[in-house]
């Protein structure tokens, strides 16, 4: 008895039956892995608060019941909106500059050495430090907290862009010289490619910096906001609402995040941006 083995397209087509089956295990269990992850913190916080007063440590329960509260008479929904609003501002802004910033430094030798010197300054200086100048200089308004989103965004994203310019591979770039592309066609079709994934890595990493930076700027000089709400909680001896804050921002970086991974995914897939 001789036993044939499967041909190619039965092998093809065993596989395209059986594969969306297996591939649907393992994003079942990352999300049920994180699902328990979550039920077992709150488990752990509830466990833990009962030793403690509700002002020292609030249990999960009290929390929710003043985050109900924040929501009924709008404060929450009014904090997340102006912190939402600076941050995205402030963000894009950087974005916008840090870009080109370090384009240009990646192709332009001379520039990257006059202007290096200030990066490498001013990306030591924390923004906080810069919240007086910025309330003295713009107002108490809502300038002065997207200026320093936007000089926290800006100096991460023109470094990684920078970083990127210079990756990449010099055999490309004469290849791309030997076919009679000029600097404009270099740029676009050998510099670009190569520099997404950075641009991309820096928008993200100025993402999260910029909701350190929010906080502390909305504490000092602020009416309204996430970080304002956490500071007026004190007032009144509300250490719920401290948490309430606390988790909504930390809800809110991890929407933003999620949205600008779901766009990179989808759009830049092409320049090798994968999540």
């Amino acid at each position: 008895m001789t036993v044939e083995a499967p041909t190619v397209p039965d092998r093809t087509r065993a596989a395209a039956t059986t594969g969306p089956r297996r591939n649907r295990w393992p994003r079942l269990t990352r999300i049920g892995l994180s699902i328990l992850s979550v039920l077992l913190g709150v488990l752990i916080w509830d466990l833990v608060s009962r030793n403690y007063t509700a002002f020292f440590l609030p249990s999960p329960r009290l929390t929710l019941d003043g985050a109900v509260e924040l929501v009924r008479d709008g404060t929450l929904w009014d904090s997340v909106s102006a912190s939402s609003t600076r941050i995205l501002t402030g963000w894009l802004l950087g974005v916008l500059v840090g870009v080109p910033m370090g384009l240009l430094m990646g192709c332009i030798p001379w520039l990257r050495l006059m202007l290096d010197p200030y990066i490498q300054f001013f990306r030591f200086v924390p923004p906080i430090a810069f919240v007086t100048l910025a309330i003295i200089w713009l107002g108490p308004g809502e300038a002065s907290k997207v200026a320093l989103i936007f000089y926290t965004t800006v100096f991460i994203v023109a470094l990684n862009t920078l970083a990127g310019v210079l990756s990449v591979n010099e055999i490309r770039m004469r290849a791309a010289r030997a076919l009679g592309a000029g600097p404009v066609r270099s740029l676009v079709s050998v510099v670009l490619p190569s520099t997404v994934p950075h641009v991309v890595t820096g928008a993200r990493l100025a993402m999260g910096n910029s909701f350190l930076t929010i906080v502390s700027a909305e504490i000092v000089a602020a009416q309204s906001g996430l970080g304002s709400l956490i500071w007026t909680a004190r007032n009144y001896a509300k250490t719920e609402w401290v948490f309430v804050g606390i988790i909504a921002l930390g809800l809110l970086g991890y929407l933003f995040d999620w949205i600008l991974r779901l766009v990179t995914g989808r759009t830049l897939r092409r320049y090798g941006v994968t999540f």
